[in-house]
């Protein structure tokens, strides 16, 4: 299955390294194009054509940019004028050369392709079939006490480790099935919605019949070592019913309804979740305080687990999420009328710790936003836009060291640029369009450490991600398609770092699991972006 699905990955005579850094996908012909010299540079460039040779571009170095974090120099070169279609390379006059790329029509489709891809790799079965999953103390009810046995089949596997959480499973599915509303002509459509259906399907199986509520995650104890899947030997449990985890269940399953109630195949199941979604909610409404709290539980049950928390100190933007979705999937006012109980006073981007920005987003779809909505929406792009004024790399991303963190790449530099395009369908600000783009070539290779953060991308690109699935399956190489966390200067890893510069510091071991796990919710962001940015590379 390790097959990459890019153009240029057979482009492997190219320089990888960080002498001149550019997207090593490529530009769209209408897009802003910009390579970096990661030196002081004064002189000329030229783009020449990959195999010929021949000179087909020729500019002088920009401005000189002074790094944030040292003493180092970065110099611009600009060359959105050249629209040609072709594969190239940059050479400057002193013989610095940047790596292959390509100038052309439909850049990002094979990366959305690919990131599509990745949720297939990422299934749980067979690997874990899941018809024998324990119900664990803190989740025991009268119905089903300690021990009862559940089947709970399906689903993605969370990251680098083989455990389903609901709340970042919900939001992975929310950000995705937003991006299908949104951009309904991606050609892809019908298989990234079968995908869905399969973690939606597994989803289904953790709420409790008898009252509503959500399991938090399906999980074993503590963290399986790396190996394979099959060779797993530990108890796997359901754990507590929390409110975030029932708030996102049903709000991702009132969204999904809405979507699916229309295909032949799936409509049945779509009306499942309404009353699924429904069921949640009013759970919620009763236990808005049971929030997961993993040191507590376990100071109360038995076994202790350890595994991801995905806890969380409030479910105020959770209500919002479930509200907005259910609104617009029943019609019912009683949920708007919660929504705007519980709306935002500011725009923020979505992460699964902070989903007001997904009820945004729908209720914009639906042209259901309020004008504050709005108003705090273009505030927030406004924003992000001034930050790329004198940016190193050309990017709103990566000027600040609060940029860089646990999974940064996705809840920075990917969520920040698929607001600044609804912001974009809001005003028809090109601005917020430019600077989603060039987060995108940040992402893929145009930043200081040279990398293409996705596996089997481009001519340098992570090959050791923390991802038990690629490290066990006896075949060389990452699974393709998998965006990893990035630079993270807190390194909770305790890995030795080969720098500790906020945007360098990354790397590229299996160890490595501050900077270097993939996660299901980071690709979301992937994809939801590739999509976007490939089905508006029309407007250009």
């Amino acid at each position: 299955m390790k097959k990459s699905f890019f153009l240029l990955v057979l482009l492997t005579a190219c320089t990888s390294g960080g002498q001149v850094v550019v997207n090593q996908l490529g530009y769209y012909p209408g897009q802003e194009k910009i390579a970096i010299v990661d030196a002081s540079f004064q002189g000329s460039f030229r783009v020449v054509d990959h195999q010929k040779g021949t000179t087909v571009f020729e500019g002088t170095a920009g401005e000189v940019f002074s790094s944030l974090f040292s003493d180092k120099e970065r110099t611009r070169l600009d060359f959105t004028s050249l629209d040609s279609s072709g594969i190239y390379r940059i050479v400057t006059e002193q013989g610095m050369e940047s790596p292959a790329f390509r100038i052309g029509d439909s850049i990002l489709a094979p990366l959305a392709s690919a990131a599509l891809e990745a949720f297939f790799l990422q299934r749980s079965t067979p690997g874990h079939p899941d018809t024998v999953v324990l119900v664990h103390a803190s989740a025991a009810s009268q119905e089903r006490p300690e021990g009862t046995i559940i089947a709970s089949a399906g689903g993605w596997y969370d990251a680098g480790d083989y455990n389903k959480y609901i709340v970042n499973a919900s939001y992975t599915t929310g950000l995705i099935l937003a991006g299908y509303e949104q951009y309904p002509g991606y050609a892809l459509n019908r298989r990234l919605l079968d995908e869905v259906m399969y973690n939606l399907q597994w989803s289904l199986t953790m709420q409790d019949p008898a009252d509503g509520g959500v399991y938090h995650k399906l999980t074993t104890p503590e963290f399986e070592a790396f190996i394979k899947p099959g060779a797993c030997k530990k108890p796997r449990y359901v754990v507590q019913k929390s409110v975030t985890a029932t708030l996102d269940f049903a709000a991702s399953m009132a969204q999904a309804a809405r979507i699916y109630r229309d295909i032949e195949d799936h409509s049945s199941t779509a009306a499942v979740m309404v009353k699924a979604a429904e069921a949640a909610f009013c759970w919620a409404l009763e236990h808005p305080d049971a929030l997961y709290n993993q040191f507590r539980m376990n100071e109360q049950f038995t076994p202790a687990i350890q595994t991801g928390a995905y806890g969380d100190l409030s479910a105020k933007d959770d209500f919002f999420w479930a509200s907005c979705e259910l609104y617009l999937t029943t019609g019912n006012e009683a949920y708007l009328d919660k929504a705007l109980e519980y709306a935002p006073e500011k725009f923020t981007a979505p992460t699964w710790r902070d989903v007001y920005g997904l009820g945004v987003f729908a209720l914009l779809t639906h042209n259901k936003a309020t004008p504050a909505m709005k108003e705090q929406l273009i505030a927030f792009c406004d924003s992000v836009v001034s930050l790329a004024g004198g940016a190193p790399f050309a990017s709103s991303y990566g000027n600040s060291a609060r940029d860089f963190y646990w999974g940064c790449l996705s809840e920075s530099c990917c969520s920040n640029a698929i607001s600044l395009l609804y912001g974009f369908s809001q005003t028809g600000n090109r601005d917020y369009l430019m600077q989603a783009y060039h987060n995108m070539d940040y992402l893929l290779g145009r930043n200081p450490t040279g990398y293409c953060y996705v596996t089997g991308t481009g001519s340098k690109s992570p090959q050791n991600p923390h991802h038990r699935l690629a490290a066990t399956d006896d075949i060389p190489g990452p699974l393709p398609g998998f965006l990893v966390g990035g630079p993270n200067p807190a390194r909770q890893d305790g890995c030795v770092y080969p720098s500790d510069l906020p945007d360098e510091c990354y790397l590229d071991v299996v160890e490595a699991f501050a900077s270097n796990e993939i996660a299901i919710n980071w690709n979301a962001t992937l994809l939801h972006l590739a999509i976007a940015l490939e089905e508006l590379s029309q407007l250009l």
